[in-house]
């Protein structure tokens, strides 16, 4: 009789420690999913450079994927989109494949056509407060100027946005850096650097875009390892997101497959500015890519 006792209690011990060792894990995998995941206050942001329409592409021409890249757009649930190669007609075929959305920019070439780096926003999310386009030159005031050794006038715009919801702000800038010319990256970059440190105002700050640079290059380790006049580093969404990292490490396809180590567009967030998610998107529709590079997508949240 003793010794069946002795293993009822043995038994009832061991089982309510395993019950508590279940729960303490519940609860420590509970904290660890609440931690990761985003507040109330935040956006889903975006870079896709969606392709220029070149009749040329055949099958990939524009008017056989615009209801692709739209429906990329929409399934995410992006609220700020920063686009590349854009003709002013592409977006407004967007405008019209997406209810909610408004956007920003002007056009890279003197007369304000051209290819766009235009922001997307869907405007029950957030507010334009003030937006303006530069050009990636010595003389960036000026419309259609290129210096050193680019290829073709480069352009980044950026808009400062507030949340319809609370009021929160945010500076957000777009670009596209030049294809060919190695020392116009470089100095891209320490440009934008600059203006984005005279425009912010201390705003949390969004950049991104098609860099045309890999993550080791002179452009994004400037980017990467010289602080904002104000001291707040940006940090690339790929390597500092909460989340690891989902998808590919590159973003480049050429339409048909995607190419290792070709990671040229980001998404980088001021060190106040903490992202939760960052993936890079393989969407496609029948074996076919939207676009030849692959969108970048976060989400950020704007804190008190």
């Amino acid at each position: 009789m003793t010794n069946k006792i002795s293993l009822h209690r043995l038994l009832g011990v061991s089982l309510f420690g395993f019950a508590v060792l279940v729960f303490s894990l519940s609860m420590t995998s509970l904290v660890q999913a609440s931690s990761n995941d985003p507040g109330p206050n935040s956006l889903r942001m975006m870079t896709y450079n969606i392709r220029f329409d070149n009749p040329a592409d055949g099958v990939h021409a524009w008017p056989n994927r615009k209801e692709l890249v739209a429906s990329v757009i929409r399934f995410h649930k992006a609220d700020i989109i920063g686009v590349q190669e854009a003709l002013e007609y592409q977006i407004q075929d967007l405008m019209e494949l997406l209810p909610g959305y408004d956007w920003v920019g002007v056009g890279r070439n003197e007369d304000g056509g051209g290819e766009f780096s235009a922001i997307l926003y869907r405007s029950s999310v957030v507010a334009v407060k003030a937006a303006q386009t530069f050009w990636l030159s010595e003389s960036p005031d000026e419309p259609g100027s290129k210096s050193w050794d680019s290829s073709l006038p480069r352009i980044a715009t950026w808009a400062h946005f507030v949340t319809s919801s609370d009021g929160r702000e945010l500076f957000v800038l777009n670009t596209h850096f030049d294809h060919r010319g190695e020392q116009a990256r470089l100095e891209s970059a320490r440009l934008l650097k600059e203006q984005v440190s005279k425009l912010a105002n201390g705003l949390p700050v969004i950049v991104m875009g098609d860099l045309n640079a890999t993550s080791e290059q002179p452009p994004l380790v400037l980017l990467s390892d010289t602080p904002l006049s104000d001291g707040r580093s940006l940090r690339d969404g790929f390597v500092h997101s909460i989340v690891p990292h989902h998808g590919p490490a590159s973003t480049w396809t050429g339409f048909t497959k995607i190419e290792a180590d070709r990671r040229i567009d980001y998404i980088f967030a001021s060190e106040d500015l903490p992202i939760h998610y960052h993936a890079i998107l393989t969407d496609k529709l029948e074996d076919r890519y939207p676009s030849d590079h692959l969108p970048v997508l976060v989400e950020v949240e704007l804190k008190d």
